[in-house]
């Protein structure tokens, strides 16, 4: 199982339990994921770290100082 950070804007677009889809996105040395339909985006991960699965489930909502993050679990190793 593998877990991924997402940074949300507003609160409300997606809960715990749901499945969503990740888009990748290919920078010039690195790759970035974005929650399908723009609901969330990812860090950056070198190539060798990239997410592999093209669905996860949403692990948890986090709230602090900085704005709204989506925990998602990927099926990976």
């Amino acid at each position: 199982m593998r877990t991924v950070e997402f940074k949300m804007e507003r609160p409300g677009l997606v809960s715990p339990g749901d499945k969503v889809k990740i888009i990748e996105r290919e920078g010039t040395s690195s790759y970035s994921y974005i929650i399908d339909p723009a609901v969330a985006m990812s860090g950056c991960f070198v190539a060798r770290d990239r997410i592999q699965s093209e669905y996860g489930i949403v692990k948890d909502i986090r709230e602090n100082a900085r704005g709204f993050y989506v925990v998602v679990d990927f099926d990976e190793d």
